[in-house]
C-alpha cells in the first residue's frame, strides 16, 4: 500500500518541545492523533496505545501559539490545514475559550480497496460501520479515487467536515475525478445531499458519518433515485444498526407486525413480532473492526431478515495478507443475540439462539490475487483435522436437516436436539424445510400446509402427542432416511489421518449439498484403493448406490441419488 499524510505541515503548527520528540519517534508513521489538554501533558495516540512526549504541562501561551496558525473553527468546532487530510477539533470551556485540541493525522491509503473491488464494480450501494478511527473514513476516500478514476463514473462527494477532501477550496488529490461539495454548517447535511442529486447529476453519492434521521430519509431518497450510495455510519455490527431507531431506515427500517393464531402457530412464534418495513438504501453492508479485516454482509436485506427471524446468517471476513493477498473466509453465524418482540412490556429484549457461532465449523478459505482478481479455493467446505482428541470435540456437521415445526413446543424439541446431538436446524420458513414434525390433530385440519408439503416434496412426520419419547423417535427416524447423524460422524472420524479425512469431507459434502438436495449424480476425486473403501462405507450409511471409474492409478466413485 501507498501512505501518503503530510505530516510535517502538521507537526510545524505545534510547540518545539512537542514537534521534537514526534520528529525522532520510531512510530511516528503509525502516529493517530495528538491531544493538547490545558494544564496536562501533551499526549500522542498510536494503535497499541498513548505515549506522553514532554513532562511539560500545556499553557495558554502553547494553545494560543497554535490557533494562530490554524484557519477558523467552524460550528462543530473542527478546523483542518489547507491541502491536506488533517483534523484539528477543540473541546471549549463554558466561556467560549478552547482549552483543548485534537490533532487527528489524515492519510491518504492507496489500495485499501483491494478486498471489496469486485463489489465496487457490481454498483451497489454500500454502508461501512465500525466504531470511530477504525479506518472508515480512509477507506471511503479510497473507494472515492477508485470509483472517479478508474470506472470513470461521476461521484460528488457531500464533505460535511471537510474531512474526506481536506480543508480548503481544492480538494485534496486523493479523491481524484471526484468533486466535493462542502457544507457550511453539519445539520445542512441532508439539505445539500439533496441538492447534489438535483443539480449536478451524479452517478455515486459519498457520504462520511451519516448519524440523524433527516439524513437517513435523505439517503433513502437518493437510492430510490436510482442513485449509487457509499457512506459510513458509527455501530461496531449490523445488528447494531437494526436496534437503532435513528438509524434503521438506512437498512430497510423495523416494524412490529401482529400476527393472527393460525400464522403464529405456523412460525412457532408470538404474535408480535418484528419485521423489516422496505427496501434497504445500501445492498451491502461491510463492518471494519479492524484495519486489516473487514466482514461482508451482501444482500442486506436478506440478512436483515434473517437476523429478525433467529436464523443462521453468512458471513465472509475477508483479510490483508503480509504477501499482499487477500484471504476470504466464509463462515456461518446464527447471532447469538436478535432482536425479538415482548408483547407484555412492549420492549425489545435478546433471545440466545439454539446454536453459538462455534456450532458450525464451515470455513471456505479463499484467496484473491490484488492483480487480477482471480479466485481460487484453498480448501473444501470442511476443516481438515488431524488430532483425533480435537476432532471429537470439534468437528459439527456442515448440513443440517431443516425441520419446521407446527403444533409442538420448539423448547422440547430443541432440548432433544441439544441433548442427542442430532445434526437437525430448526426454521420458522416452511419453504426452507426438509421435514414437518407436528401433531397428527393439527396437521389433518390444515389443508394449506399439506398441500404446500405436498407441491415441494417435503415430507411429514405426526406424533400423537407431544411427549418427548414421540419426539426423539420422530427426530432418529428423520435422520436415518436422509442424513449421517453427528455422533455417527464422530465415531467415522476418529483415528484418521489427513488424506482419510479429506476423503471423508470430499464425499459427505457431495452427497449432502449435490445427491441428497439436487438429486443429481456426482463424481469424486480419483483416490487410492483404501480411500475408496473408506468412501463406500460412508455412501453405504446414506443407502445410496455408487459404481468406480476411470483407469487404473486414476479410478473414482460416482455416487447416484436414491
Amino acid at each position: 500500500m501507498l501512505i501518503a499524510d503530510d505530516l510535517d505541515k502538521l507537526l510545524n503548527i505545534l510547540p518545539e518541545f512537542i514537534r521534537y520528540p514526534l520528529d525522532k519517534h520510531p512510530s511516528k508513521k503509525f502516529l493517530v492523533e495528538i491531544v493538547m489538554d490545558l494544564g496536562r501533558r501533551p499526549e500522542a495516540r498510536f494503535p497499541d496505545g498513548p505515549e506522553y512526549l514532554s513532562i511539560v504541562n500545556i499553557s495558554w501561551n502553547d494553545l494560543d501559539l497554535c490557533i494562530k496558525k490554524i484557519p477558523q473553527f467552524s460550528g462543530d468546532n473542527r478546523s483542518g490545514i489547507e491541502c491536506t487530510l488533517h483534523r484539528i477539533s477543540s473541546i471549549r470551556n463554558r466561556k467560549g475559550n478552547i482549552i483543548g485540541l485534537t490533532f487527528r493525522v489524515g492519510r491518504a491509503i492507496f489500495g485499501t480497496t483491494s478486498p471489496i473491488r469486485d463489489i465496487l464494480y457490481t454498483g451497489q450501494s454500500i454502508l461501512l460501520l465500525g466504531k470511530p478511527g477504525v479506518g472508515k473514513t480512509t477507506a471511503i476516500r479510497e473507494i472515492t479515487r477508485v470509483l472517479a478514476d478508474e470506472m470513470e463514473k461521476r461521484v460528488v462527494i457531500i464533505d460535511t467536515s471537510n474531512e474526506i477532501a481536506g480543508d480548503g477550496d481544492i480538494p485534496h488529490p486523493a479523491i481524484g475525478r471526484a468533486r466535493r461539495m462542502q457544507v457550511a454548517k453539519p445539520e445542512l447535511q441532508h439539505k445539500v445531499m439533496i441538492e447534489a442529486i438535483e443539480n449536478h447529476m451524479p452517478e455515486v453519492i459519498i457520504i462520511d458519518e451519516i448519524g440523524t434521521e433527516l439524513e437517513a430519509i435523505a439517503a433513502r431518497t437518493i437510492a430510490e433515485r436510482g442513485v449509487q450510495l457509499v457512506g459510513t455510519a458509527h455501530g461496531n455490527y449490523l445488528h447494531s444498526i437494526i436496534k437503532n431507531p435513528t438509524l434503521s431506515d438506512l437498512i430497510g427500517g423495523i416494524q412490529y407486525v401482529t400476527l393472527g393464531d393460525d400464522e403464529a402457530k405456523r412460525r412457532g412464534s408470538q404474535k408480535s413480532i418484528l419485521e423489516r418495513k422496505s427496501i434497504p438504501a445500501f445492498q451491502v453492508a461491510i463492518e471494519i473492526h479492524e484495519r486489516n479485516s473487514w466482514i461482508i454482509h451482501e444482500r442486506v436485506d436478506h440478512v436483515v431478515d434473517n437476523i429478525l427471524q433467529g436464523f443462521i446468517v453468512s458471513l465472509q471476513r475477508r483479510k490483508f495478507n503480509i504477501d499482499g493477498s487477500i484471504s476470504i473466509q466464509c463462515e456461518s453465524s446464527s447471532f447469538e443475540e436478535f432482536i425479538s418482540y415482548n408483547n407484555n412490556n412492549d420492549s425489545v429484549y435478546n433471545k440466545h439462539s439454539l446454536f453459538s457461532d462455534n456450532s458450525l465449523n464451515i470455513q471456505d478459505k479463499i484467496s484473491i490475487n490484488n492483480s487480477n482478481l482471480s479466485i481460487k479455493t484453498s480448501l473444501g467446505p470442511f476443516n481438515v483435522l488431524s488430532n483425533s482428541k480435537f476432532i471429537n470435540n470439534k468437528i459439527k456437521t456442515s448440513t443440517f436437516t431443516k425441520l419446521y415445526a407446527y403444533g409442538i413446543s420448539m423448547q422440547q424439541i430443541e432440548s432433544v436436539i441439544s441433548d442427542l446431538h442430532l445434526s437437525i436446524l430448526l426454521t420458522r420458513d416452511l419453504l426452507k424445510a426438509n421435514y414437518i414434525l407436528g401433531l397428527r390433530s393439527c396437521i389433518s385440519n390444515n389443508s394449506k400446509i399439506r398441500q404446500i408439503a405436498r407441491s415441494r416434496h417435503i415430507v411429514i412426520y405426526t406424533i400423537h402427542s407431544n411427549s418427548l419419547n414421540n419426539i426423539v423417535r420422530a427426530l432418529k427416524q428423520m435422520l436415518d432416511t436422509k442424513y449421517v447423524s453427528y455422533l455417527s460422524w464422530q465415531q467415522i472420524c476418529l483415528h484418521r489421518n489427513l488424506n482419510e479425512l479429506d476423503a471423508l469431507n470430499e464425499t459427505r459434502c457431495a452427497i449432502e449439498k449435490i445427491v441428497l438436495f439436487y438429486k443429481n449424480s456426482v463424481e469424486l476425486l480419483p483416490r487410492s484403493y483404501n480411500l475408496r473403501r473408506l468412501q463406500s462405507y460412508l455412501i453405504s450409511l446414506y443407502n445410496l448406490k455408487y459404481s468406480t471409474f476411470g483407469k487404473v492409478g486414476y479410478q473414482r466413485l460416482i455416487v447416484y441419488p436414491s
